[in-house]
Order: C-alpha cells, then structure tokens, then sequence
C-alpha cells in the first residue's frame, strides 16, 4: 500500500478530488449508523409486543447501558486518528496499525469489564429516583443479562475504526445490516420461545442483544482475515505483546472523547427530565421530535468519522494543505446535508413525524401540535449541530480532543442548561424554551470547534512529533 492508495493526489482539481474521497469514506459509515438506530428499533417493536412495563424497564436499562457503551467507543475509537496518521506517515505501516488495534482490542475488553460494573448500579440508580418496584425487577434482571454484550459491542467498535481507516468502510455497512437480521431472528425466538428457542420474555431480548454483538464481531473478524489487504496487518497475531506507551496515547486520546460524548447525551438526558416537568404531552413530543432530529444527525456524525481519518491520514504525512482540505470538505459536505434536512422539518414536518406516530390521529393532536414547534427549532439548529459533529471530528484527526471536550462541556451545560432553564421556567415558553437551550448550546460548540480549526496552525495542532530516531520531514 502507497500513500497513492490513500491520500488523493495534488492533481489539477485537489479539492474536487478530496470531496470523492470523502464521500466514498463517510456514506457507508452514515449507513452504517443509521442501520445502527434501526436495530435499536427491532429491539423495541419486539419487546412493546410484551406489554407497556417490560417497555418502559427495557428503555430505563437502555439508557443507561447506551450512554456507557457509547462513552466506551468513543474511548476505544481513539485508534481510528492512530492509524491514519501511521498510515499518512509511513504506509503500510504494517507494525505501528497492528499494535495500535492490538492495544484497543485490550482496551476494549478491560474498558467493556468496567463498564458492566458500571451498568450495575442501575438497581440502586431507579431506588434513589423513585421508580416503581414492578419497572425495577423487570429492568434490573433485563440489565443483568445484556451488560454481557458490552465487551463484544466495544470490541466490534475497535474493529469497525480498523477496517474504515483501512479503506473498507463498506464492510462496517454490510456487517450492521446483517446484523439487524440476526438481532430480529433472535428476538423472535428467545422472546416468545419460537424455533426451539425458550421462552424467556423481555430477558430473551438482551439474549438477542448478545447473539447480535457475537455475531457481529465473527463476521468482522471473518471479512479481516478474507481481505488481503486487511489480514496482511495480523491484528489478532501475537495478542499477548503489550504496547503500554501506544495504550496510553488510546486513553489519552480517547477519554476526553468519552467525557465529550457523556456531557452531550447528559445534556438531552437533562431536557427530558425538564420536559417531563412541564407536563406529559411535552415529554412526549419531545421524545418524537428528538428521534427525528437524532435520525438525521447520524449523516453528519458519520461524515466526521470519516474527516477523523481523512484529516488523520494527512496529519501524518505533514501535509498541512491536505488537512485544510479534509477538513473543510468534511464541515461543507455535513453542513450541506443538513440544510437539506432543517428544510424538510419546516416543509414536510408531518410526514417525517409519521415515521414514529400518526400525526392525522384525533387522540395524537395534543403532542403533534408540541411536536411542530420543536421540529421548527430543531430545524434551525440541525445546521450548528451538523457543523459541531464534524468539526470535532476534524479535530480528532489532529489528534486534539481536550480543549475541545472542555468547550463541549462549557457550551452545553453553562449557555446551554442555563437558556433551557431561565426560557423553559420563568417564561411562557415552556418546551420551546427548553429546545431554544438545546440549541444555544449547540450553536455555542459548533462556533467555538470551527474557530479551533481555524486556528489550527496558529495554535500548533498541525505540528507533528516526529518518530524518535527520524529525521522530521519538511512540511508540505
């Protein structure tokens, strides 16, 4: 593998050129996150078959198992910028990629072990909120068996960054869609007993959860070892070697990524509480609408995935004209997309409200009437949304994930939680003070990312050590 089978050359139309490599990097790794939300959806039409208790305990776990393997990915992804730069750097890097996946995969399963024990404290977290005894036993006997899919989930993680940073994202497509049959095959026969499978209830849909997380890391371990590019890297060769210093780059580079993602998601954590304060229809709406707001976020949180890499590929090759252009291709290409959907909420709100509830139904007036004037601050906030998700992506390429996790922290709990709370209580607004907040916070990050890698250079992002020993290249 050359440079040439990675970075696109300085032809005559460069940024044309990265525009095409961006795309064939970002699509399928949008595909495969919103292929991502419809397994989570399986799991939810199965299990609302079981009544409304087994529902509300399975999304109170769910809560709190997603935001840990969430955190734990963006910790374990850390290695996709690793690899890149040891890609731009010195392709094909055969040795630096095999340890830098040696020492997530580690990460992953030590991390994921930490993480169940994490998930246990859902039993005494409903107690001190006042759950209700019946959502309790459901939820805490339902959590006990789907925190043994977290280490294969996180794993499966390591491997996905793996593949994409190598050139095969479609892989990390193919593999989710697979595994959205296997999870529906699973649910349909350890739920209901079906197939010569036992009857097991809401525990038989974390049983599915697991199946799915097995069977998902088989298949990529599989499409490794068949891809002669791929399996030439023998990642899962001599797995006992440590490589303590490469670990802790993984950490240092991965928790503050992790704290990121814990503040966001506690931030929208937060607004539903707020929401269920101001009254149960709001609550509602809300859920809905941010479904829908999440469902199209998931194209722009891929394309930063995919500037992650580009951006990264160039940062080790010292190329500070192609990092400009992944970059900025990557804000331009999820700011675009995004427009398109902040479009679609004022224009056909209606239907896209139609993918979660009937908004023509008598009994749904009340909540698709709160849902319209959500989806009209949702619409003006998809952009800012859009522009924050790949602009941390960009920066993640770089390699710079603490200044950034604290400028995630600042905007959406200090502009953020404070709008939300001085609109949503001490004015008429109500919920649409709370989505103003939301999106203050959002706009904020988006603002104070994209002045960071405006002043990248100024700021000596782009500057990259060089390998002890080595002589540094000059810049191009």
């Amino acid at each position: 593998m050359s440079n040439a089978g990675i970075l696109p050359g300085a032809g005559p139309h460069p940024w044309r050129t990265e525009l095409g490599a961006t795309f064939r990097l970002a699509w399928p790794l949008a595909l495969a996150n919103l292929l991502q939300m419809l397994t989570y959806a399986v799991d939810v039409i199965f299990i609302a078959r079981l009544g409304e208790a087994p529902l509300a305990a399975s999304a109170v776990a769910v809560a709190v198992f997603g935001l840990v393997l969430w955190a734990l990915s963006g910790l374990t992804g850390a290695v996709a910028p690793l690899i890149a730069e040891e890609l731009g750097a010195r392709p094909p890097a055969l040795r630096p990629v095999r340890r830098a996946t040696r020492m997530a995969l580690w990460l992953a399963v030590l991390s994921g072990a930490a993480g169940m024990g994490l998930c246990l404290l859902l039993e005494p977290l409903m107690r001190a909120t006042g759950q209700q005894e019946e959502i309790i036993a459901l939820a805490t006997a339902y959590n006990l068996v789907i925190i043994w899919s977290l280490v294969p989930m996180v794993i499966n993680n390591v491997l996905r960054n793996f593949v994409s940073a190598l050139g095969r994202p479609v892989f990390a497509t193919a593999i989710t869609a697979a595994g959205i049959g296997v999870n529906a095959l699973a649910n349909y026969a350890f739920i209901f007993g079906n197939l010569g499978a036992p009857e097991l209830g809401l525990r038989g849909a974390a049983v599915a959860t697991i199946a799915t997380g097995v069977t998902t890391m088989l298949a990529y371990i599989l499409a490794i070892r068949l891809d002669p590019r791929l399996h030439r890297y023998h990642i899962f060769g001599f797995w006992w070697r440590a490589d303590w210093q490469r670990m802790m780059q993984i950490v240092r580079i991965g928790t503050p990524i992790a704290l990121t993602i814990t503040a966001e998601a506690g931030i929208f954590g937060a607004a539903a509480f707020l929401m269920g304060n101001i009254g149960t229809p709001q609550l509602a709406a809300h859920t809905v609408a941010l479904q829908i707001a999440a469902l199209a976020f998931q194209v722009p949180f891929g394309i930063g995935q995919a500037a992650t890499i580009r951006v990264g590929y160039f940062f080790g090759a010292r190329d500070r004209a192609g990092m400009q252009r992944a970059g900025w291709t990557a804000i331009a290409m999820g700011t675009g997309f995004m427009a398109v959907t902040a479009t679609a909420m004022i224009v056909i709100p209606k239907p896209l409200l139609a993918i979660y509830v009937d908004p023509w139904a008598p009994e749904n007036a009340v909540l698709v009437a709160f849902a319209l004037q959500y989806l009209v601050i949702a619409a003006a906030f998809q952009l800012f949304d859009g522009v924050q998700a790949v602009a941390a992506g960009a920066l993640r390429g770089l390699q710079d994930t603490r200044i950034p996790m604290w400028i995630a922290i600042f905007s959406y709990w200090v502009p953020g939680m404070g709008v939300a709370l001085a609109l949503g209580f001490a004015t008429p607004l109500e919920g649409r003070g709370v989505w103003i907040g939301l999106a203050t916070g959002l706009t904020v990050a988006a603002l104070l990312l994209v002045w960071r890698w405006q002043k990248r250079d100024a700021l000596g992002l782009t500057t990259r050590s060089p390998p002890a020993g080595a002589p540094a290249p000059a810049l191009a």
